[in-house]
């Protein structure tokens, strides 16, 4: 039987990791932190991916990997900041899909586990080393969890099928040549 406290202990740990690559992914693409491209950059390559407007689209995803991934690591509002991190990285999957699964040939294994683990937290709750038990979890209601992962769900859903139609249009399924983000 596992303690409460080990169990926090344990969320905390996987919030903050997962929290803080989500963060750091999303700055790049925002400030260019971190040898990232910044984002002039990253709308380029959004729209190298079928991911238009660019710029538009470069704002959602940091957005979505900066926004969720503090908000993550905090501990705050966790179900709408699992959501929004999955829902960013799904994304990121249809762009790296047809590559195969595993990262080193380009596929989608990365995007994918950094999606599962926020959708995960975001499912199981932040625990007791968080903000929102430190707020009566005034951002953490059991109906925001559907809520939630229902908005984001909707919302990778019309993303990703846009994009799918515009390379269809285009007659070509999107070029991937591993340098552009995620």
């Amino acid at each position: 039987m596992t303690c409460p406290a080990r169990r926090d202990l344990g969320l905390l740990a996987l919030r903050l990791g997962t929290g803080a690559v989500l963060a750091a992914h999303g700055t790049q693409k925002l400030f260019g932190w971190f040898g990232g491209p910044g984002l002039d950059g990253t709308a380029q390559g959004m729209e190298a991916m079928g991911y238009r407007p660019g710029r538009e689209s470069a704002l959602a995803s940091g957005l979505a990997e900066t926004g969720g991934g503090v908000l993550l690591a905090l501990g705050l509002a966790t179900p709408a900041a699992g959501a929004a991190a999955a829902g960013g990285m799904a994304g990121a999957v249809a762009v790296h899909a047809p590559n195969g699964f595993f990262a080193q040939s380009g596929g989608c294994e990365y995007p994918g586990f950094l999606g599962w683990a926020a959708a995960s937290i975001g499912l199981a709750g932040a625990g007791r080393y968080s903000l929102d038990h430190a707020t009566c979890h005034v951002l953490d209601r059991d109906w925001m969890v559907p809520a939630a992962f229902a908005v984001g769900a909707a919302a990778a859903y019309v993303v990703i099928g846009r994009r799918a139609r515009a390379l269809a249009a285009a007659g070509t399924g999107g070029p991937d040549d591993g340098s552009a983000p995620e």
